[in-house]
Parts: structure tokens; C-alpha cells; sequence
């Protein structure tokens, strides 16, 4: 075996070297033609069909992403109009909170000041009443009074009412006058 390939084989030397023969590059490019038809056959479309369906899948991927996003931002500008909304409904019923809470104190103050009012027409009513009581006590007391001091200096007995009356009557309007009096100056 060795003396075959000892006999088969020629010295080859320089550039040679690297040169093929011709009929190994005949027979390599023809299997290089038959690889490349089955490449471009057979493996090209089933890799193109994959490539366009990795394609599709992604472009879907992005359109969906892009719609997602444009649905975001509609809920986004739609929460904000929303929140902007609330804001406006709180401050108006703020307002009307202050105003009905104005309109009740405003409401309790007149209720207070007219209970106020019939208080201090019940009390002067109640001072006139006890004015006019301790008049009548005190006219009483005063006439018995003047009609035993009038007795005692009379020297007689004032007992008949009429004129003891008529005593306590001139009396106190003899002191109404001069109390006038005095007022007046």
C-alpha cells in the first residue's frame, strides 16, 4: 500500500502546492452547483417562509405595542379628564357646602336673636309685673302707713276706707308731683 501511494503521488512543490487539479475542481463545482440547487430549492424558501413569518410575528408584535400605547394614552388623557372633573364637582359642592353652611348659621343667629328677643320681652313683661306688684305692696304698705301716721296726728281714727283712700291717693300723688319735680329740674 505504501508503494501505491508512493507511486500515485508526485513530488509537487512551490505554488503547486496550493493550486488544485483540474479535475477536482470540475467535480467540486459540480458539487457545489448540486448543493447550491438544493439549497436554493429545498432550505432557501423554508428559511424565507421563516424569516416572513418571524417578520409578520414582529410587525404584529409592534402594531399591537402601538395600538396597546394609543389605548393607554386614551385612558390616560380620558382618567385625567375625569380626575380633572371630580376636582371641579368636589369644589363645587365645597362651595355649596359653605353656602348652606352660611345660609344655617345666618338661619340660627335669626332664631337665636328672635329667642332673645321674646327671653327679653318675657323678662321686661315679668319686671313690669313685679314693678306694678311691689307698687300696689308698696302703696298698701304706705297708705296703712300714712293713715296710722295721719291718725297719730290728727288725734282721730281714720278707719273708714273711703277716706283712708282718699288719704293714701292724695299722698302719693303729691309725691308723684314732687318727685316729677325734682326729675324735671
Amino acid at each position: 500500500m505504501t508503494s501505491f501511494l508512493a507511486a500515485g503521488t508526485e513530488s509537487v512543490e512551490g505554488i503547486r502546492l496550493f493550486i488544485p487539479e483540474p479535475s477536482e475542481i470540475f467535480w467540486s463545482a459540480i458539487v457545489l452547483v448540486i448543493i447550491a440547487i438544493v439549497v436554493i430549492r429545498v432550505a432557501l424558501p423554508k428559511i424565507n417562509k421563516v424569516l416572513d413569518e418571524r417578520t409578520a410575528l414582529i410587525e404584529g408584535g409592534i402594531a399591537k405595542a402601538d395600538e396597546a400605547q394609543a389605548q393607554a394614552a386614551a385612558l390616560l388623557s380620558q382618567q385625567d379628564e375625569e380626575l380633572r372633573a371630580a376636582r371641579a364637582e368636589a369644589a363645587r359642592i365645597r362651595e355649596e357646602a359653605r353656602g348652606e353652611g352660611s345660609a344655617i348659621v345666618a338661619e340660627h343667629r335669626k332664631t337665636a336673636s328672635q329667642e332673645a328677643d321674646r327671653i327679653t320681652e318675657a323678662a321686661m313683661r315679668q319686671i313690669e309685673s313685679e314693678r306694678q306688684q311691689a307698687a300696689i305692696a308698696l302703696r298698701d304698705e304706705v297708705g296703712t302707713l300714712a293713715t296710722e301716721l295721719a291718725a297719730k296726728i290728727v288725734g282721730e281714727s281714720l278707719d273708714d276706707v273711703a277716706r283712708q283712700s282718699r288719704v293714701v291717693d292724695r299722698f302719693l300723688a303729691d309725691l308723684d308731683e314732687s318727685t316729677a319735680s325734682t326729675k324735671g329740674n
